[in-house]
């Protein structure tokens, strides 16, 4: 049986509708591009401003995969009008 780990990043942004499914479809490009990945859900909190998105895969996938919502996160978020 191979390794999964699960990861469960929030991010600063519930609102912009556009932003959260950019951010989320990270999961879902590196899917398709043959990452071994999946994206179990993702979730936002208009009021408080959050999201959260819950995947899973191998670990090496799922650290790449972090990594680029990381960068996609910084991209679109600018925390000086959050």
């Amino acid at each position: 049986m191979p390794k999964l780990v699960e990861c469960v990043p929030n991010f600063s942004e519930g609102r912009r509708e556009e932003v959260i499914e950019q951010i989320s479809g990270v999961v879902l490009e590196a899917q398709y591009a043959g990452l071994e990945v999946r994206l179990l859900n993702h979730s936002a909190d208009r009021d408080h401003n959050r999201m959260v998105v819950t995947f899973v895969g191998e670990p090496d996938a799922v650290l790449e995969v972090a990594f680029l919502m990381a960068q996609k996160a910084v991209e679109l978020i600018d925390m000086n009008h959050h």
